[in-house]
């Protein structure tokens, strides 16, 4: 606080300077003055959502923020919206930053060359738009996707612009689970690999979702001393606000078990079905009721599997976030079952699980995730796909209320420490303002 109210009155100052030297107004002073000493930040992500206002993605909110400490800021994306295969068509809300769309082809399937071919007509849309502005002092850039990083990093280094990446995810370790032909993923691993690799050695500062994702890129980026793990979380304020507004006011003596998210191949649903369905073939007296919150091309597979198993779940399908959030905090346990060989790291549930305050069964292999539950002590961890290592965790948190508790309010210190935007993305922000 201090800092920024010497940095406030330095401009007080040299504004009131530039008055006397300059016959204009106030108003107009105070105008040139900003045009005049405004760092100026280019942000540079792809897979934005909308922009109505009513999501507030990674990108958007760091736009904001920066903005809001005095950066001229423009966030640039593309005009097709990934999720849904679709160009954005609905109107931009008025923010402090610029939202520039810049136009992509598009691609239906996420795993296919068409979806490569989108992403480099991307990304050399990006340059030519970069070449066309004013130049900027940063470039701040989601990884991936890759070409338009790429790019940047080349506009970057011919300008002498300051280059910052944020690893979203590791490409191409995360095609391992869905790309089922081993030759076909050998054709695009390495000549991917040494793409990205160039990508992270041309970063002067590395900011990653994760620790995992970070050194992943420290691994080959020498020169950066002062790297940041920042988790995506949200806004604990806006979670708090949509919990109290959309939480169900239960009435039964069911425990819930929810998961959040896509309804994909990285995710085992089937491991939680199978494990629901041995706790009632042990004649488990309490009544267990699975609600799963996502859409995703395996939600029919999933279903149909529920059917066969005869198990209670409920398929709530995707809803917004506000009411996603109600839900979630209107259940008991928290679950979060990833295959073996998945890539992911810290990923958007496990904030949202940790900031709704539930406890957590766990089978990310991921050591920094299973980490994080044994130092807060806020869930159990499992082997990965093992049936009966689930089944007893869901018995022992549904037999133990008073575990519940313990362990819920320690998930709560993990949400508030780690997933709270509000106290995690001001690192981000203070290495532009140093």
């Amino acid at each position: 606080m201090l800092a920024c109210w010497r940095q406030d009155m330095i401009g007080i100052f040299w504004q009131k300077i530039f008055i006397k030297l300059y016959p204009v107004s106030s108003k107009q002073a105070s105008f040139l003055f900003r045009e005049i000493i405004m760092k100026t930040i280019i942000i540079i992500a792809n897979f934005c959502r909308k922009f109505d206002g009513t999501v507030n993605g990674r990108f958007l909110y760091l736009a904001e923020m920066f903005a809001k400490r005095g950066f001229r800021v423009e966030l640039i994306t593309s005009d097709f919206d990934h999720g849904t295969k679709k160009y954005k068509d609905e109107p931009v809300k008025t923010y402090e930053s610029k939202i520039i769309y810049i136009h992509e082809p598009g691609y239906v399937k996420n795993i296919s060359f068409r979806r490569l071919y989108s992403h480099r007509c991307w990304g050399k849309n990006v340059r030519e738009y970069l070449e066309s502005c004013t130049v900027p002092d940063y470039i701040y850039c989601a990884v991936p996707s890759l070409t338009a990083a790429r790019e940047a990093a080349s506009f970057s280094k011919r300008h002498h612009v300051k280059f910052f990446i944020d690893i979203q995810d590791l490409w191409p370790e995360a095609f391992g689970l869905v790309i089922k032909s081993r030759s076909l993923r050998n054709l695009l691993s390495f000549p991917m690999k040494l793409y990205v690799d160039e990508i992270y050695r041309a970063a002067d500062k590395v900011i990653a979702v994760s620790d995992t994702y970070r050194n992943r890129a420290l691994a080959v980026n020498k020169r950066d001393k002062e790297s940041l793990s920042v988790y995506l979380g949200t806004d604990g304020g806006v979670f708090d606000l949509a919990r109290k507004k959309y939480r169900l006011d239960r009435k039964d003596n069911e425990i819930w078990l929810c998961y959040v998210g896509t309804l994909s191949f990285s995710y085992d649903i089937e491991c939680v079905l199978d494990a629901l369905c041995l706790l009632k073939e042990r004649n488990f007296s309490r009544v267990v009721k699975f609600v799963v919150i996502g859409d995703g091309p395996l939600k029919n597979r999933f279903e149909r599997y529920a059917e066969n198993k005869f198990v209670y779940v409920e398929f709530a399908g995707k809803m917004p976030y506000e009411k996603m959030v109600g839900l979630l905090c209107s259940c008991d346990i928290a679950i979060n079952p990833i295959k073996k060989g998945s890539a992911g790291s810290i990923i958007n549930k496990v904030g949202d699980y940790a900031l709704s305050g539930l406890p957590v069964i766990n089978t990310q292999e991921c050591e920094e995730y299973r980490d994080l539950i044994e130092r807060y002590k806020c869930g159990i961890n499992c082997e990965v796909g093992n049936v009966n290592e689930v089944a007893n965790a869901i018995e022992k948190l549904v037999l133990d209320k008073d575990l519940r508790d313990r362990m819920g309010k320690r998930s709560s210190e993990l949400g508030d420490e780690r997933f709270d935007r509000r106290k995690t993305y001001p690192a981000i922000v203070n290495l532009f303002e140093n």
